[in-house]
């Protein structure tokens, strides 16, 4: 009787669960435009980019939220604010800096809150072992969140070098 009685509860709390929001509740959910975001994250990365051709630090750390972490190949995670501008002005002071990204892929959220992107990049930079420049192509995954402002911030960015994937069939 017991066991009858936890599953017919299970079933009901599935259920509901299941139900579609605004249906028995009062409540509407709003549709996201997701065209629109994906142009919005589209219109970020292209500021973003120009920001790194600039090699202007306050703009790129500009991109991230408070608490966001950046990571690439061999570096530790930088979840704060003052380790990735650290990391940042260096490399906006690299006279051999270029930058060029684009996005592959963009997933906006139901909800209109969180996306992510996925593209491919090649930068070049100054190569700390030798002092040369060098050029790196790769794959880049940046999860954004929407502020309440309704801006997307970077809340997650990390990279990785090597041969970047084929853009999804369209």
């Amino acid at each position: 009787m017991k066991t009858t009685a936890v599953l017919a509860l299970a079933l009901i709390l599935g259920t509901a669960a299941c139900k579609p929001a605004g249906k028995d509740t009062g409540t509407t959910t709003a549709k996201v435009d997701v065209a629109a975001e994906e142009s919005a994250i589209r219109a970020k990365e292209t500021g973003w980019m120009d920001a790194y051709n600039k090699r202007d630090a306050a703009a790129l750390a500009g991109q991230y939220e408070d608490d966001a972490g950046l990571a690439g190949p061999g570096m530790a995670i930088m979840t704060d604010a003052a380790a990735r501008r650290a990391f940042l002005d260096g490399i906006a002071a690299d006279p051999a800096l270029k930058v060029d990204f684009a996005s592959d892929r963009i997933i906006v959220a139901g909800s209109g809150d969180l996306a992510s992107s996925r593209g491919h990049y090649t930068m070049t930079y100054t190569d700390p072992a030798t002092k040369q420049p060098k050029t790196e192509s790769g794959t880049y995954l940046t999860v954004y969140r929407k502020g309440a402002d309704g801006k997307w911030q970077a809340a997650e960015d990390m990279t990785t070098p090597g041969r970047a994937a084929a853009p999804p069939p369209q």
